[in-house]
């Protein structure tokens, strides 16, 4: 008799032994006490049914039930693993929530106005002989530049005098770099608000000023 295969059957919730058939009670439960449940029942089955000149061999047993353990042993580890990162995920929440109030670095050009100050960031990825930032509103007219000149590679941040801008337009900031007549590459910063936080499926989420949401790994600086 090939106990081999009808453990493996019998995992799933149905077994067969000699001439009859065993079914689980419930062929979807999955559990580590179902499995072990079943493959009790299967073995009391196969004791049974066993052919007397052929009788089942104390190794295949052996060897089965180390499988049960194995699959039991899974199970366990599943839910253990289940279990810390749920509780990875509310510690995260809380950490979050000691965000609320300050302002993110994240990827972006939106130019943040505050107490008629703008406030924005970037990232260089050489040394740069000369950085201008162009201010712009949303439809893309020139507002402002503002001269930084040369920088070193690495994350710089820039302050604007808003009151330099009567208009009501959203404004957008654009970061042009050079090193010796040659363009240098810039990643854009905004800064934004932090109004919340969420957890949802164990991602921490960020609510930010106007409606926009972002997890909380695009974040690149808590300011």
């Amino acid at each position: 008799m090939a106990i081999g295969t009808d453990v493996l059957n019998s995992l799933n919730g149905t077994s067969s032994a000699g001439t009859g058939t065993t079914s689980g009670t419930n062929k979807n439960d999955s559990s580590a006490q179902a499995v072990q449940d079943r493959f009790l029942k299967l073995l009391v089955a196969q004791l049974n049914n066993q052919d007397p000149m052929n009788p089942l061999d104390n190794a295949q047993m052996t060897s089965q039930i180390a499988q049960l353990n194995t699959v039991t042993g899974i199970e366990n580890l599943n839910s253990t693993v289940n279990n810390v990162l749920a509780q990875m995920a509310s510690m995260q929440a809380l950490q979050g929530a000691a965000m609320v109030g300050h302002d993110v670095l994240t990827e972006g050009s939106a130019l943040q106005v505050t107490d008629k100050v703008g406030r924005g960031g970037f990232d260089l990825a050489t040394n740069a002989d000369n950085v201008k930032v162009q201010v712009r509103t949303a439809g893309g007219t020139l507002v402002d530049t503002i001269d930084m000149g040369g920088l070193a590679a690495g994350r710089h941040a820039f302050e604007w005098d808003a009151t330099k801008y009567s208009g009501s337009e959203a404004l957008t900031f654009t970061v042009m770099p050079t090193a010796s007549n040659t363009a240098v590459t810039a990643t854009a910063l905004q800064r934004t608000r932090v109004e919340g936080v969420s957890n949802d499926n164990n991602v921490l989420t960020l609510q930010l000023a106007g409606g926009k949401t972002l997890p909380y790994s695009s974040v690149k600086a808590i300011l």
